[in-house]
């Protein structure tokens, strides 16, 4: 007698259901999580360039786009011999420049130095890049609390504003995009250091320390790079609309003096 077959008991997939309810719960708590997180770009881009190096994904040196501008910035000011003057870092926003005024402006004016027109077309030629173009440009101006009062600078508010509206003046000039640029001027309700002592009285290195200018570089989210290049777009194609233009209408100015030439040849 044959000895009796052996039948294959189904496979009780029902874990999978538990499994996929697990997974999408798990999805949903991280999602909830992120919806109420500040994203911090610049650790975040420092972790995956991390990640990308050990895993061996990419190439290049695995610097983040924020820590390669930075060098390049901090190199701009070491070759201007302006290393002392300039203070370069990272923050949770992005890049911060600071600049000692007594290098950059002429005393108790907005009119910026040869040396610091140096420095800011140098930064211009980076941010200008195309790796480096999705940053906003945030240029702040504080002063210390010595007040002014001339014509031109009613009070400290004003010098600070011309100053940091000064240096966003250059940038514009060397192609860094309006988009991109702001301007605030903090006068001196922002000291780095105190002014005074507990007596009252002025602290020439701390006002010195001060008196500064603030540059932050600030990435874009993916929207807001998004937005730069429509208008990247809108301007070219409103260009080349105008191009287009003038070249068709030297063309029929062209013509109509060749029809008026013609006219008056005739006999």
């Amino acid at each position: 007698m044959p000895p009796p077959q052996l039948s294959e008991e189904p496979e009780d997939e029902d874990w999978l259901a538990t499994y996929a309810d697990a997974i999408t719960l798990l999805m949903a708590f991280f999602v909830l999580m992120l919806s109420f997180s500040k994203i911090d770009l610049p650790t975040f881009d420092a972790v995956m360039a991390g990640l990308k190096k050990e895993i061996g994904m990419g190439e290049g040196t695995g610097k983040t786009v924020v820590q390669e501008v930075s060098a390049a910035l901090e190199t701009m000011a070491f070759e201007l011999n302006m290393e002392q003057e300039v203070d370069v870092y990272t923050d949770a926003k992005g890049v911060v420049i600071e600049m000692a005024s007594k290098s950059f402006f002429i005393p108790g004016t907005s009119k910026i130095t040869p040396n610091g027109l140096l420095m800011i077309a140098g930064w211009s030629e980076t941010l200008t890049n195309d790796k480096f173009k999705y940053f906003y440009v945030e240029v702040e101006g504080h002063t210390d609390d010595d007040p002014i009062n001339t014509p031109q600078f009613p009070s400290n508010w004003e010098l600070s504003a011309a100053r940091a509206a000064a240096v966003v003046r250059v940038l514009e000039t060397r192609n860094v995009h309006p988009f991109q640029l702001k301007v605030v001027g903090f006068g001196p309700s922002h000291p780095k250091v105190p002014n005074r002592d507990a007596q009252g009285n002025a602290i020439k290195a701390n006002q010195a320390k001060n008196r500064r200018i603030v540059v932050h570089l600030v990435q874009m989210l993916p929207g807001e790079k998004a937005e730069l290049d429509d208008v990247l777009l809108q301007e070219r194609l409103a260009e080349e609309e105008r191009r287009r233009a003038i070249e068709e209408e030297a063309r029929r100015k062209k013509v109509q003096d060749a029809v008026g030439a013609a006219t008056l040849a005739t006999p």
